[in-house]
């Protein structure tokens, strides 16, 4: 596996800014997904959007992603890996996570970084819809919260899917916590996320008046004092250092029993270098790519204004390997 940036997009910050915008403005339509709702077992729901495989291929894998922060089916990546799995005759599904399809949930609860027994339920229904490999693919938030599916899961892991693949995954979240909520990334990064997720908590705490005090998360200024107010306490956390510390998949990755792709990035502005873990921690089934260019979620390739094809065909390389 290998990845050098294009000579226009230095540094990490634009391989991470250029990807978002390029996916936003094309060469890729959002694609005709088809949408399922499906109920949960605590009465509440959660949206999967699909792009079938070529017809009469029922058992042709399934690429299934499970995005990041505030992420969705119409996010630059998801766009991307969608793409590949149609070129590839796969079938694509994007399980939203709850508030992030276009619709406030309905239970007391949203979405986190280790939501392992979320990603645990869907890939059990995916599994009992469809009777061909199943591959899923996260992102980000999403990546950590995969790789700690696995982790949880263990032998019984591959009950379900084939190998499994996470790209620019926090999986320290203290150290990447702490480091979207310092100096460029706390201006820009930061403040576009609370941009979004504020407005959705307070839609929660509509729901549920006193779920927490609304003065205190519209003070909130960064990641820390958002989890510490709504993530943390809402699914069971003391606060933001207990939800950091316990959901961080780093520390048991040597725990993982399938084939198991972890990409990051040396350069991303808010995973640092220093955080992630060595080949020598992870275990024989972990294969760790960590290419000194690409950014969070980025690798950007081509002359301007560049394609985000990379990505998806490395892993997705990798992935046909294994599934």
């Amino acid at each position: 596996m290998h990845y050098r940036a294009p000579w226009w997009l230095p540094g990490g910050h634009a391989q991470t800014i250029w990807p978002a915008l390029r996916g936003r403005t094309g060469p890729l339509p959002v694609p005709p997904y088809r949408r399922e709702r499906w109920p949960t077992p605590d009465d509440d729901f959660v949206d999967v959007d699909w792009l079938d495989a070529q017809p009469g291929n029922a058992t042709a894998p399934l690429l299934v992603l499970f995005h990041g922060l505030e992420g969705s089916s119409g996010s630059h990546y998801a766009l991307a890996l969608g793409h590949w799995a149609q070129a590839q005759g796969w079938g694509f599904a994007v399980p939203h996570f709850r508030g992030c399809s276009g619709e406030i949930n309905r239970a007391p609860r949203a979405y986190h970084s280790g939501d392992f027994a979320e990603i645990g339920w869907i890939l059990a229904a995916l599994r009992a819809r469809h009777t061909g490999p199943i591959c899923p693919v996260g992102v980000s938030l999403g990546g950590n919260a995969l790789l700690r599916w696995a982790q949880e899961a263990g032998s019984s892991a591959a009950g379900f899917v084939q190998a499994l693949a996470s790209i620019s995954a926090p999986v320290d979240l203290t150290a990447s916590g702490e480091s979207i909520g310092r100096g460029l990334n706390r201006q820009v990064y930061t403040r576009l996320f609370l941009k979004t997720m504020k407005p959705k908590a307070l839609q929660k705490l509509a729901q549920f008046p006193g779920l927490f005090d609304a003065r205190v998360l519209n003070a909130a200024q960064d990641l820390y004092d958002f989890d510490n107010v709504f993530t943390a306490p809402l699914h069971g956390f003391k606060n933001t250092r207990d939800y950091w510390l316990r959901a961080s998949a780093k520390p048991r990755l040597a725990d993982i029993r399938l084939p198991t792709l972890v990409v990051n990035a040396l350069n991303d502005p808010f995973v640092p270098a220093s955080s992630l873990p060595r080949q020598s921690e992870v275990g024989s089934r972990v294969t760790l790519w960590q290419p000194g260019h690409g950014g969070h979620v980025g690798f950007a390739a081509g002359p301007p204004p560049g394609h985000l094809q990379t990505l998806p065909q490395t892993v997705g390389a990798w992935l046909k390997a294994h599934c």
